[in-house]
């Protein structure tokens, strides 16, 4: 086939207009794992563009079995849940590889045939996947109620950003203030994120990083320290899912490991269903 590259067995071609449509259906066969695919897909196109997460796709399989992404920042993503030898689609890959995000074995197995899977990170999440049928959504009592997130909330929440990509993603601290300002001004132009408030003082902070079809993907939860432990997380969460419900959402997704935030989402319904890799490397990778 014309384009294709890989060696023998398994060849990877990038992904043509005509083919937009079958790989998009694939990947929804798969949303769980296939949720930032499909939207990177929808919002930029399969050939990149200049944005850090725009993606350049490739497939394998006719029809498509596989998929893999690489953003121009680095990031890798992929969906081949009968995959064969991850080799011939690191081979592909434009640039080093900056971390891999999606179903935990899938991406494991990449980053070893890669040879890179010990290197070092500055993120390295095992994360539970979990899922919700929002019809099951148990919202509970408490303070607060939802708003948007709007510019005059920046001076409130770019400590609570800040904090999330330090000590959440990983992220070097020198690097966590701009993390945050870029992440606060995107969370405002797509209307993503919401604040819980108490009267006039937001307490707590929750979004959809991705909403595909009737899946959403929740995100950017937090609460600052001094609040925690008394469910305002949760609550938050809850309360943009029944908004997210009434708009036609049905099912929503998440990923966390942490011992708390587990349990709030076990809370309002959510139960588990796989593993979610997030592994940020401290600096490129190149396949070896």
């Amino acid at each position: 086939m014309a384009g294709a590259l890989g060696g023998l067995g398994v060849s990877w071609r990038r992904v043509a207009a005509q083919e937009v449509a079958e790989v998009e259906a694939f990947l929804l066969a798969h949303i769980e794992t296939s949720v930032f695919l499909v939207s990177n897909l929808r919002r930029f196109g399969p050939d990149g563009a200049d944005h850090p997460r725009a993606m350049t796709y490739w497939i394998t399989g006719d029809p498509v079995s596989g998929v893999i992404a690489q953003s121009s920042a680095g990031v890798v993503m992929a969906q081949w849940p009968e995959a064969d030898d991850w080799h011939a689609a690191v081979d592909i890959l434009p640039h080093p590889i900056t971390g891999a995000i999606g179903h935990g074995a899938q991406m494991n197995a990449m980053l070893r045939a890669a040879g890179i899977r010990d290197g070092v990170a500055n993120l390295d999440a095992a994360e539970v996947l979990y899922a919700l049928d929002l019809e099951a959504l148990e919202v509970p009592n408490g303070v607060g109620t939802l708003r948007p997130l709007t510019e005059h909330d920046r001076t409130v929440v770019h400590p609570w950003r800040t904090d999330y990509a330090i000590n959440i993603l990983g992220e070097p601290e020198a690097k966590g203030p701009a993390r945050a300002d870029a992440e606060i001004s995107a969370y405002i132009e797509a209307d993503s994120h919401r604040l819980l408030v108490d009267g006039d003082a937001p307490v707590s902070m929750t979004g959809f990083n991705a909403w595909v079809d009737d899946v959403v993907q929740v995100g950017g939860v937090y609460t600052p320290p001094a609040l925690r432990g008394r469910g305002l997380a949760r609550r938050a969460v809850a309360l943009h899912l029944q908004a997210a419900r009434a708009e036609g959402a049905r099912r929503a997704i998440l990923f966390a490991n942490d011992p708390s935030a587990l349990a709030a989402y076990e809370a309002i319904g959510f139960q588990p269903i796989g593993d979610f890799a997030l592994i940020m490397f401290q600096d490129g990778q190149t396949p070896r």
